[in-house]
């Protein structure tokens, strides 16, 4: 297998986590047909079938399964070898890929983006949206430098640092402004909005309203975002549960009320996490400090903005 090409194992990886050859090509830049030979010619250097071509979807082959960890491990070595270069300047420069949750990324990213680009001029940020495990999985092969997630995370591989603690908010129709704040014991029994399953704001909410989270009672309907729960709620859906930074995007178009619980009020801790052994520990501690100005920042605005709200005749 000495004529394996570097460039094949990336094709390679690619269709693993693709599963399809059009999207694998989209991803790597290149023509389907020319990934496709690629993959086919990387198949008869090894001298045996690494992929199941179904009608629609792609598989590995058991050997493909055995194939596919040491490649990544290889691609992972040959990025650090990168990471390392980049570690020894004095500034980040070069590319920068971050994942972050979906509670977290509409709100924080716009401040944080524009921060970055004005502080570190000659970074690339890419940045990647999704759930919480699939962040980590992704951290864990390489395929991203730092993620932003709600902790612990309790990864022996993976560092992690606190950048900050949020409250959750109660949403509620309009019509229900000025009313006492209910108990958690009271909310379970409401028709409860959440976040479908996989993500983790709902386990927080479940937890808080002492519900299983295995078996949540039947009126607990689901939704894929923030925006879509708020929009329920202003339908007279039910009510749900929000994290303080989704306030003022999610409320501002919406006929909804919002209260905050007693102490103590439920909460979150978000931080950031990368793998023990990255070469840009230190440059991601930098970039934390950019996150925690930034999310100051977004505090700073939308306190002025309440402060507003609650000015007479405004």
């Amino acid at each position: 297998m000495k004529n394996l090409t570097f460039k094949q194992l990336r094709y390679f990886e690619a269709l693993a986590r693709h599963g399809h050859f059009r999207r694998a090509a989209e991803a790597c830049g290149i023509s389907q047909p020319a990934l496709s030979m690629q993959i086919k010619e990387m198949e008869e250097e090894v001298g045996m079938e690494l992929f199941e071509r179904g009608a629609r979807q792609v598989r590995l082959t058991g050997f493909g399964e055995e194939f596919a960890p040491r490649i990544r491990e290889i691609l992972r070595s040959v990025d650090e070898l990168g990471d390392i270069a980049r570690a020894s300047r004095d500034r980040l420069v070069g590319r920068l890929r971050i994942g972050v949750i979906p509670t977290v990324a509409p709100y924080l990213l716009p401040s944080l983006l524009g921060n970055l680009g004005r502080l570190h001029k000659g970074l690339d940020v890419h940045v990647r949206e999704t759930q919480t495990p699939r962040l980590i999985q992704e951290l864990e092969e390489g395929r991203l430098d730092t993620a932003i997630v709600a902790l612990p995370v309790s990864e022996a591989a993976l560092t992690e640092i606190t950048l900050f603690t949020e409250n959750f908010v109660l949403v509620r129709p309009g019509a229900d402004a000025g009313k006492p704040v209910p108990e958690p014991e009271a909310v379970r029994e409401m028709r409860l909005l959440l976040l479908e399953e996989g993500h983790c704001f709902r386990e927080q909410a479940l937890s808080f309203c002492n519900m299983d989270m295995r078996t949540p009672p039947r009126d607990v309907l689901d939704a894929s975002s923030l925006s879509t729960l708020v929009q329920m709620v202003d339908a007279g859906i039910g009510v749900t549960l929000i994290p303080e930074m989704a306030v003022a995007v999610e409320t501002r178009s919406a006929s909804v009320s919002v209260a905050r619980f007693k102490d103590p009020e439920p909460s979150r801790t978000i931080g950031m996490v990368w793998r023990r052994t990255s070469p840009l520990a230190s440059q991601l501690l930098q970039i934390s400090e950019v996150v925690r100005r930034s999310i100051g920042a977004l505090r700073d605005q939308h306190d002025g903005q309440r402060a507003r709200d609650n000015v007479p005749g405004q």
